[in-house]
């Protein structure tokens, strides 16, 4: 039998009948089938196969973040920490490791099929779904996406790409149209997707639920056909999100190869619609074969036939040591007045976001309810399906006083500010806990809720040794920032969470999280200052808005790029976290597209340093681009030549005409420095210039 993914799937379609293939081009949603099949359990999806020629089922579960399985509530699985932490790493080599370590985990629960790979750009910072996703920036975004599927697909486990494209907004998403420039959007949000899917190769591209000039994405030919296979090759398929479908001919005449989850759409379009368009000659019967033949080669390709899935019990000790490397990793320390690490202190208060509870996590079709997780209801506005609001095992209170042998630690669950500034007043510190909900179908506001930022007034007010931890799933304002001795973001730090933070508290762990998305000071400096549709009424129990448009005026300068462009200043720029000990850059030099420089450790803890590469000016325009970065772990003292050699597409722009990406000759000027808003040391390379393939 040939190994060739694709001569396997051919050999398979030559055994089929059209009804056959017709078959496999649409699944459906276990969780809501009533009755369920016997053996089918509670999912998000499930594609029957063909016992006759040996093709398998395909079971979905929904996957970003650890194993959700349409919420399962109870549930033995591993929580990891959100798309934001992971990015805050900056590594590749953890990404690679969470996505193994979830593939595991929905092996052993009998899954084949994760619906991972979220690496939409935060273009607004106010987005539900930022959580799951890795930041603002295509090549930190893409890479870290890539080798999360690289993971999951070495354990024989199909991984998709999601949501294509331009979902950046919760705000009517099945309704919005979504407006951007080819060149900016292929030098941004597409080539996030293109340098993920080159990375990994997922076996299935998600398409997202809004439109894009009008047309919606599951509908959009330019996306699916001209972009995603004839630009890219791109060689598996391209699936619905669940309510995503519209049609059946313009569909699959587009390029969308399978419905998902058809009971959330207004008729199975890909069932008997679709046979009747091939009938009708509306749909070619080569391309029902094409698309059949997609979904069988990433099958094949991934080792699904071979490797069957089976229930078993996941290796939940070996989740919690991933997880809590990933939540270590992904600590942000944004402000340290010398306060930490915590040294000395004899009374610690801890105070609000339910810490004596468990860590906040998002919310959505990604979440994650390991055993011993605490719900709350949802608060007005989220979505019905929802399954609350969840705090995962892992208290951080408890975590503080496992670590803080003979300290008196004292807890006050912020309720009054007044009772918790005394507590505060009457310790050596105080670390306060605060907490932002974010959730799949609603967009934030980047304030904390419930008062929070009342409370930590007060309590910064009784005691200035105040740290505030923020549990958080974007960016919030800061308005007592000048008034605390420290901030640490933890993200949702996952399943470990509690223990991760405790950890950086102490200095077990020193610091080495950079952000992956920049904090707005305000929302005069966004480049769309009130949330796109947010003022349009609610019309129906979905959610939905009337339709609106959303035009991206910032192009492809997202995130710190719009305000390299704008010269706006933000509360903390892309690419920035502190650390217990201090970095230093030394002489750099230039060899074409790569940088060399030297990184010290002039500190006296061991620490990792995230170096990053920006260009800041190429031939005939300026503007800022991160080009390439290097995670390098130093002991006191040492010192070490790094080399990052410049992603040549983030050199290059789009031309219209070439149809590729171009680097026009001249001189290339570079900054190397620990954030976007900090050039320790300049350069430039002059490039002979061409076409980038």
């Amino acid at each position: 039998m040939s190994s060739d993914p694709d001569a396997r799937a051919e050999a398979l379609l030559d055994q089929m009948t059209l009804d056959e293939q017709i078959g496999l081009l649409s699944g459906h949603m276990p969780s809501v089938l009533k009755p369920r099949p016997e053996g089918i359990q509670r999912s998000a999806g499930w594609v029957p196969g063909l016992r006759r020629l040996g093709i398998p089922d395909l079971f979905e579960t929904d996957a970003s973040l650890g194993v959700s399985a349409a919420g399962r509530r109870d549930d033995q699985a591993t929580a990891l920490p959100s798309g934001l932490a992971l990015a805050s790493s900056w590594s590749p080599e953890l990404a690679e490791e969470a996505g193994a370590m979830i593939a595991g985990e929905a092996r052993a629960k009998g899954f084949n099929c994760l619906l991972a790979g979220g690496v939409n750009l935060t273009r607004e910072p106010r987005n539900g779904r930022n959580f799951e996703y890795l930041g603002e920036d295509p090549l930190l975004a893409g890479v870290l996406c890539g080798a999360s599927i690289r993971g999951i697909q070495a354990r024989h486990i199909v991984s998709t790409i999601k949501h294509f494209a331009l979902n950046s907004q919760e705000t009517g998403r099945m309704v919005m149209s979504a407006h951007l420039d080819e060149a900016a959007f292929r030098e941004s949000d597409l080539l996030a997707f293109q340098i993920a899917i080159e990375a990994g190769q997922p076996g299935s591209v998600m398409c997202a639920y809004n439109r894009v000039d009008g047309t919606y994405a599951s509908e959009n030919a330019w996306l699916l056909t001209d972009v995603l296979r004839g630009d890219w090759g791109y060689k598996g398929w391209v699936m619905s999100d669940w309510g995503a479908v519209h049609s059946a001919a313009p569909a699959a005449n587009a390029g969308l190869d399978q419905q998902s989850g058809r009971e959330f759409d207004v008729q199975p379009f890909f069932v008997g619609p679709l046979k009747d368009a091939v009938v009708a000659g509306e749909v070619p019967t080569a391309r029902i074969r094409e698309m059949a033949h997609r979904y069988l080669r990433s099958m094949l390709a991934c080792g699904v036939f071979e490797h069957p899935v089976s229930n078993g019990t996941p290796d939940l000790a070996a989740g919690a040591a991933v997880t809590r490397r990933a939540a270590e990793a992904g600590v942000v320390l944004l402000k340290n007045d010398g306060l930490l690490p915590l040294e000395g202190v004899r009374r610690i208060a801890v105070i609000g976001g339910k810490a004596d509870i468990g860590v906040m996590s998002g919310g959505g079709s990604s979440q994650v309810v390991p055993q011993g997780s605490t719900r709350f209801d949802p608060p007005p506005g989220a979505p019905r399906w929802t399954a609350g609001v969840i705090y995962q095992p892992d208290p951080p209170l408890e975590a503080i006083r496992a670590r803080a042998a003979n300290v008196q630690v004292a807890f006050d669950d912020g309720a009054d500010p007044a009772r918790a500034a005394k507590l505060a007043a009457e310790s050596d510190v105080a670390i306060v806990f605060a907490v932002e909900w974010a959730t799949e179908a609603v967009d934030t506001t980047l304030v904390l809720p419930d008062g929070q930022d009342a409370l930590i007034a007060a309590v910064a007010a009784a005691n200035r040794r105040t740290v505030v931890a923020l549990e958080t799933g974007n960016p919030v304002f800061m308005p007592w920032l000048g008034d605390v001795g420290a901030v640490v973001e933890a993200w949702y730090p996952g399943s470990e969470g509690g223990k991760a933070i405790a950890a950086v508290l102490f200095g077990d762990v020193n610091p080495a999280g950079r952000l992956p998305i920049t904090f707005p000071a305000s929302t005069e400096a966004l480049a769309h200052k009130a949330l796109p549709g947010g003022d349009l009424p609610i019309v129906n129990d979905r959610g939905d808005t009337p339709p609106f448009d959303v035009d991206y005026v910032e192009g492809a300068d997202v995130g710190y790029r719009w305000y390299a462009r704008t010269g706006a200043r933000p509360l903390f720029p892309f690419g920035f976290g502190l650390s217990y000990t201090t970095f230093r850059y030394a002489n750099l030099a230039m060899d074409g597209l790569a940088a060399s420089f030297d990184v010290t450790n002039a500190g006296a803890r061991t620490g990792i340093e995230v170096a990053q590469l920006y260009l800041t000016g190429a031939p005939g325009r300026d503007g800022q681009r991160l080009l390439g970065w290097a995670r390098v772990a130093l002991e006191p003292g040492e010192t070490r030549r790094v080399t990052v050699d410049a992603n040549p597409r983030l050199l290059a722009d789009w031309s219209l005409e070439a149809r590729a990406f171009v680097i026009a000759g001249g001189e290339y000027r570079v900054a190397v420095g620990p954030d976007a808003a900090t050039r320790v040391l300049e350069g430039a390379t002059t490039l002979l210039g061409g076409r980038v393939d």
